[in-house]
Parts: C-alpha cells; structure tokens; sequence
C-alpha cells in the first residue's frame, strides 16, 4: 500500500508528457505541503507504433492503457494525460477528473514557407495524423495534400525542418508548454476551426475506489475546465467518438450559461456536420448530449454508422 504522504504518478516518457506530469506534480506539491511525489515514466504501445495511423492500430486509448495498466496493479496511483487523448468512456474501474486551467484550444499552423494553410500554393503537403484535421484542412483548401506523421513534438519538427513536407498542424498547447510557440505561424481558432474534444486540457486518472488520491486532487480542479471539458466529453459519449470518425468540438463559458460548437467529419466524402447550442453551465453534459442528438439527426448518425470496423 502506498504510504499516506507519497503519490506516484505514471506518464509517458514524452517531453511533452514528462511535461505535464511535473506540472501536475508541482500544483500537487503547493497544494499539499510535505506530500512526497514520485514520476514514474513508462512507454505505450501509442508512443512505440510510429510506422501506422493511430485509427489503424486502435486509436488513441493506446496511449493510455500500459499507464492503467500500472495503476491497476498498484504500481502507480494516478496518471497524467491529454485529456483530449481520453477515450470518451472509461474503464469502470477507474476515475477521471480535469485539473489546472485549460490552455489553448487552438490548432496550429507551422511552416517555414507559409504563413497560413490559404498561402500554401496548390499540391502543397501538409503533415498532420488526425483525422479531424485532415478533414478541416481539406474543407478549407482542397487543393492540399495531406500526409500522416507520428511520433513526438520534437520528431515531428525535425521531419519539417528537413523538408520532408511544407507545412504542419499541431496543438498549439504543446508546442506552448515546450516553449515551442515561435514556430506557430496561425492559431487556426473556433468556431471556424474546431479543436479536439477536451483540447489543451490536463486529465488525470486514479483508481475509482482511491478517496485518497481523489482529496489530493479536488483543490486542483479548475469550474471553468471542469464545465467545458463535460460538455465537451459528453457530446463525445454520446457520439462514441474514436479515432475512425473525425469529432470535434469546442465549449465556451459566460457565466451562468455555455455555447457548445460540435461536428462531425465524413472521411469518404469530406462533409462535415455541424450542430450548436447553449445551455446551463450547471448542467454542461445535458448540454452536451443535446449537441450530439443534433448532430446525429442532421447527418452524422450515416457517418458513424459506416465507421471503419477493426
């Protein structure tokens, strides 16, 4: 059993993952004086697979389920993650909660011979593994060409930097928190451009039945996050959102109110359904589902229902 005064936190062995669990830690550190933390990086089959798309080798939950793997058996209590790599449903055995405050949720462009993906010239190439980026990109200049790209921030850059294609997107979150934003020529921003689900947000996950670990984390907690990311999530639930479709959308409080902006992309076709509301930002996943009900009466219950199978 875990000592009362330590916590381990497992993550990926990233410089943006390593990242966000000492930032996490950190917060955890000033919150709880004397609370003994401890990194535990471990690899994924997400981070090892760099030769095929993540739609192809079982989506993002690839990043996640070696580090669920650790806290199920005890060798880590908790687990920091993109909160926009999280599957839309969980394993009942674990819980799930959004900490610190929300970064940027926008996309970013990054060349070094454009400034915005309407000044690359026709044929040009554009890296980007994501699916809803793809099929936003093509919506906006369909005379690019798209090109999958794994691996790291830092090897992703390097592939440009060497020419391999003109141009790429990225989250402006991490190159953000790298202190890489010199290379982001646009943030492409909603709700013209809509962001992942949950986008720039920090998630981390602990065992369902671990009170401990969950007090250590409520003064963590941002409402502001917290409301958005739910709206967001619950749109994504609904929809069953995976890497096979493209699902985006993009939460935004004022007050007592939220306006949720959410699509869904058709990878055959190139369509793009899209659906917005408002609601109570008490009640953020009411909000969420009515967004994605919206969605699948205008078009995307197709979509989804013609999803790659695996």
């Amino acid at each position: 059993m875990t000592p009362i005064n330590r916590v381990r936190i497992a993550t990926r062995r990233s410089a943006l993952a390593l990242w966000q669990a000492e930032c996490v830690a950190a917060a955890l550190a000033r919150a709880h004086p004397g609370l003994d933390i401890e990194l535990v990086p471990l690899s994924t089959r997400g981070d090892e697979i760099l030769d095929r798309s993540l739609a192809s080798i079982g989506g993002k939950g690839l990043f996640l389920k070696e580090l669920e793997v650790a806290i199920g058996e005890h060798r880590a209590d908790l687990a920091v993650h993109s909160m926009k790599d999280v599957p839309a449903t969980l394993d009942a055995r674990f819980a799930l909660t959004s900490v610190l405050e929300r970064a940027d949720v926008a996309d970013a462009f990054v060349s070094k011979v454009a400034a915005h993906p309407t000044d690359l010239p026709p044929g040009a190439t554009v890296a980007t593994s994501s699916l809803r980026r793809q099929i936003q990109l093509k919506a906006l200049c369909p005379e690019l060409i798209c090109v999958d790209v794994r691996g790291n921030v830092n090897t992703r850059l390097a592939k440009l930097d060497r020419g391999e294609f003109d141009a790429m997107i990225l989250a402006c979150a991490g190159l953000d928190r790298l202190g890489l934003s010199a290379r982001i020529r646009a943030r492409l921003l909603p709700p013209a451009w809509l962001p992942a689900v949950a986008q720039g947000a920090l998630a981390v996950e602990y065992r369902e039945d671990d009170h401990r670990v969950r007090d250590l984390l409520a003064p963590l907690v941002d409402p502001d996050t917290a409301i958005r990311c739910a709206a967001e999530r619950a749109m994504n639930a609904v929809l069953e959102g995976s890497c096979d479709v493209p699902i985006a959308a993009h939460a935004r409080r004022d007050g007592d109110r939220i306006a949720l902006h959410g699509a869904v992309g058709d990878p055959t076709s190139g369509e793009i359904v899209r659906a917005f509301d408002v609601g109570a930002a008490d009640r953020p996943e009411e909000l969420g589902r009515r967004v994605a009900r919206t969605l699948l009466d205008a078009g995307a219950a197709r979509v989804l229902a013609n999803r790659p199978a695996h």
